[in-house]
């Protein structure tokens, strides 16, 4: 049985690494200090990152409520909630980007455009299919992290007389720190490399909602495949990045 549970673990090593190395066949220096010199590239580069970072921060800032409202209490439609953290999951990016385009195309998405902000075909829409795409991942990771939190130590401190959001601020967030900067960032780097929604919903507007995958996607209908391999280099260094720094935090490295 050893010997099964090694040879799968390989197996996925050896499909995954293998893919990731199969790129470098293609890979070009010049190319790559092409793509760092161009604007259009650059701007690629600092859409995504920019827009991931918000996206993260407006998914955390709900996510942990939420995370720990699913982690301590029972509430009317828990279930409900916590099975709808698996919607970003089970439907597909495109389709996700569909509906958020449906929905600022009827009565109440089209009045939200016009006296708020507009989503469709803009910064603001990047942000958006990002967030969508990662909430559901986000409360999933937060409410892991408070999960790992005794709940005796919370109810000690109450003992004492800590007030809930003294509790809360002091004793839960500091315990659970570790978890909830891991979920920021996988949310991060899943948002960084979203690209079914975005394309949906914001297009492939140069210099204006361009992002690193749709980049990516773009040199590769033009069957540019070194500037398409230089891309993916570039998302994979920063993704891969933050899952290091994840599994540094979390431990799983040493």
């Amino acid at each position: 049985m050893k010997r099964l549970f090694l040879t799968s673990a390989l197996l996925i090593l050896l499909l995954y690494g293998g893919l990731i190395l199969s790129i470098f066949y293609f890979f070009d220096a010049s190319t790559l200090w092409q793509s760092l010199t161009s604007d259009r590239i650059l701007f690629a580069i600092k859409t995504s990152l920019l827009a991931a970072t918000l996206a993260t921060l407006l998914a955390l800032a709900l996510a942990i409520p939420a995370g720990y409202a699913l982690a301590r209490y029972d509430f009317w439609g828990k279930g409900i909630v916590d099975t709808l953290l698996e919607f970003p999951m089970i439907v597909s990016p495109a389709a996700l980007g569909a509906i958020l385009l449906i929905f600022f195309n009827n009565p109440l998405g089209n009045w939200i455009q016009e006296h708020f902000v507009t989503f469709v075909f803009s910064f603001a829409g990047i942000v958006l299919a990002q967030f969508v795409t990662i909430l559901g991942v986000a409360a999933r990771f937060a409410k892991a992290a408070f999960e790992e939190v005794d709940e005796e130590l919370e109810k000690t401190a109450e003992v004492l007389g800590a007030s809930k959001s003294f509790l809360f601020l002091t004793v839960t967030l500091p315990l659970a720190k570790q978890g909830l900067i891991a979920a920021a960032l996988l949310s991060w780097a899943k948002a960084l490399g979203e690209f079914g929604a975005t394309l949906t919903l914001a297009g492939t507007m140069p210099f204006r909602t361009e992002t690193l995958p749709i980049a990516i996607y773009l040199h590769l209908q033009m069957a540019d495949i070194k500037g398409t391999v230089t891309l993916i280099g570039l998302l994979l260094l920063f993704g891969l990045g933050a899952l290091f720094v994840t599994k540094k935090l979390l431990g799983r490295i040493t």
